[in-house]
């Protein structure tokens, strides 16, 4: 007997043995661990059944492993990583990255490839953002990456280890804006980059545009001026085999969509991280404010 199925035209081999429980996955950093929740809160108010959750994989090529593999049902991803990352797709050229065109690439071959439904957007962009002390900003007049070109030979640069590597990462930035720092880029785990800028060990970092920190500390994200970043929509990527399944999921996607700014999810991340609060009641009452 032939073990797999057919999706869209992509096999799909044996995978291990499932849970009978639906299984929500997640990044390591906290924006994924609040949306993985979100995802897992709503799939469990429309099924009435409890949701596993593997939290805390190291990325997006662990998601991806246990995605395809089984090992998780599904977790959110942002568009621009899919399409690069994942996908291995070329950039479109800068100032032509548009987002429905990412969407629907993203969704077709995610699909034709993996058996995996890419779901209507929650909502909200989370896309690169180069961040500085509002100091220096003020200090400097700097306000896009364009303006920091004259002071980076004097800064220190704080990455994380994707962005160092990923083809939207660093050495295509540096290529579209010519920035040359003081010295190679400092890389390191993503929740120690707000507090090495914050102890002025480095002078910018590659955050995120969402991150709870760049509020609560007062840090500046410096406006992307050429358009270099392609979208970075977050979606949720779900097995297909999952929804037939499970169909609830798909209920819970669709509640989802389009009901998460980026304001609310950056409070949900400083709520978590500045806060010290649980992330399952910073998610429950996001919800209960939606009508969830």
């Amino acid at each position: 007997m032939v073990c797999g199925m057919v999706f869209g035209g992509c096999f799909l081999g044996c995978a291990p043995p499932r849970s009978s429980r639906v299984t929500i996955g997640a990044k390591n950093f906290t924006e994924q661990v609040v949306l993985g929740e979100l995802l897992a809160q709503e799939i469990e108010a429309v099924t009435g059944q409890r949701v596993e959750r593997r939290f805390y994989l190291a990325g997006s090529y662990i998601c991806q492993q246990a995605l395809v593999s089984g090992r998780i049902d599904g977790y959110v991803e942002y568009s621009g990583t899919a399409l690069t990352a994942i996908l291995k797709q070329p950039l479109p050229p800068v100032g032509q990255r548009d987002e429905a065109q990412v969407f629907q690439t993203v969704r077709r071959l995610y699909w034709q490839r993996y058996g995996v439904k890419v779901g209507r957007g929650l909502g909200f962009e989370d896309t690169f953002a180069m961040v500085i002390r509002g100091d220096d900003a003020r200090r400097l007049g700097v306000r896009t990456i364009s303006d920091a070109v004259a002071h980076a030979p004097d800064w220190r640069l704080g990455v994380g280890y994707e962005f160092e590597q990923r083809p939207d990462g660093l050495r295509g930035l540096e290529a579209t804006y010519g920035l040359r720092f003081k010295d190679a880029p400092r890389t390191m785990d993503l929740g120690l980059l707000y507090r090495a800028l914050q102890n002025e060990q480095v002078d910018m970092v590659a955050g995120n545009s969402t991150d709870g920190p760049i509020r609560a500390l007062g840090f500046v994200a410096l406006e992307d001026d050429k358009h270099y970043f392609p979208p970075y929509e977050a979606v949720p990527l779900v097995r297909a085999d999952s929804l037939q399944r499970h169909p609830g999921i798909q209920v819970a996607m669709d509640r989802l969509a389009g009901r998460v700014s980026a304001e609310e999810v950056q409070g949900m991340n400083d709520a978590v991280d500045g806060q010290h609060r649980d992330v399952g009641d910073v998610v429950r009452e996001f919800r209960k404010g939606k009508g969830l």
